[in-house]
Order: structure tokens, then sequence, then C-alpha cells
């Protein structure tokens, strides 16, 4: 069962990174020894009899979450990076912010056909990034499992956006009125 004590390290940031958005700030949860552990053993172990091989995670914040989850549940971790951080050949992914645009890669070789993979992220705002991210792991061959976030904006509902893609589990810790 998520923790609403979870919440209390949450640091509300007005009008970053443009005025109107209202950032969420994690790092004070990440910063905190049981905040973090608390936080990435509720995501492994709601997933923990899901097969999970691969973890993905967007930049950035998306890997402090799920490099310690994909380690949780014994499974690797592939980064989905901003354009131009990659060496090698990569799928590209496109797509929308609450506050503008923006590309994901990985590398082609991250995930194979026998992959099954949880999308992982700190937040889930309008859905985008989440649905960028599954894009990838389906340009692999990868299948998408679930989905798990430490914050949900629930006043974005981006949880009907996700689903009209993946019909698969979206799990989040803390919902965002």
């Amino acid at each position: 069962m998520p923790s609403k004590d979870l919440e209390s390290y949450i640091v509300d940031i007005p009008d970053y990174p443009e005025p109107g958005v209202i950032f969420k700030d994690i790092t004070p949860l990440i910063a905190s020894g049981q905040g973090l552990k608390d936080a990435v053993d509720q995501i492994a172990d709601h997933f923990k009899d899901a097969g999970i091989t691969k973890v993905m995670g967007a930049e950035a914040r998306g890997f402090l979450i799920g490099a310690p989850v994909a380690y949780s549940l014994g499974a690797g971790f592939v980064p989905a990076r901003k354009p131009g951080k990659l060496p090698r050949a990569v799928y590209t992914e496109s797509y929308s912010l609450e506050y503008g645009t923006d590309e994901l890669q990985i590398h082609q070789d991250a995930l194979t056909k026998e992959d099954k993979v949880l999308i992982v992220d700190d937040l889930v705002a309008t859905g985008g990034t989440a649905i960028a991210t599954a894009k990838l792991a389906e340009h692999a061959g990868a299948q998408v499992m679930g989905f798990s976030f430490i914050l949900e904006l629930t006043y974005l509902d981006p949880l009907p956006t996700i689903a009209k893609e993946y019909p698969q589990e979206v799990y989040t810790l803390i919902q965002v009125k």
C-alpha cells in the first residue's frame, strides 16, 4: 500500500521551469535514506511477480528511481536519454510535456523481444514522457508490462491518456490533486 508519509518529502517550487508550472521537487525524498528506500521498495514489491527483465527510466529523474528499482527486481536498467547523449545507433521518440515538447532515445540494442519492461519515473503529468518511453521499448520489440511513478498529477488527468495507448497497469505512490 502506498505510503502517505512519502508526500511529506515533496517540495513545491512555483513558476519553475516556466511561469504557471508548479515543479514537484523529489530531491528531499531521494536525499532521505528511508524515503528513497520506502519509495523503491514499494514499487519493486508491487511488480516483483511481473517477470520484469528491464526497467526503463527517462532522463534524468527517472534514472534516480528506475535504477534502484531495477536493482531491487534483479533486472537491467535502460536509460531513455535526451538527444545526442548516446554513442551508438538509437531509436528516437518525440513527445509533448505539460510545458513544451522534447525527444527521448535509447540504444537500438538496449532491449530485445524477450524483454519485459517496467517504465519508471518520478512523476507523471500529461503522460507524454511515459508513452514516449513505452514506444521506445516497443521499437526494440520489448513488451511493456506496466508503469510506475512516485507522483501522479491527477489534475492533469494523465491515466486516461496513457490508457488510450497502453492498457497496462499504472501504479503511483502519491496522487497530487
